[in-house]
């Protein structure tokens, strides 16, 4: 397989337009991983709880992570 081929072959991680709620982040990371985009939701609202740190990781992604298209 040539690196042109790998290239389409991959997964790119970027924020979703079809599971969007707030940025589409975690729809985003929920089609990458093939998880429900739901559990990621309550994952970053129970580190938000825990840790405090959600909110924060979340609005970092919003940035960091490219917008799908």
């Amino acid at each position: 397989m040539s690196d042109k081929e790998e290239e389409t072959n991959m997964k790119k991680l970027c924020k979703s337009s079809s599971q969007k709620i707030l940025a589409g982040v975690c729809g985003g990371i929920g089609e990458y991983f093939n998880v429900d985009p739901t559990l990621i939701r309550l994952g970053f609202v129970a580190l938000s709880f825990m840790f405090g740190g959600g909110l924060l990781v979340y609005i970092i992604a919003a940035i960091v992570i490219p917008s799908e298209g």
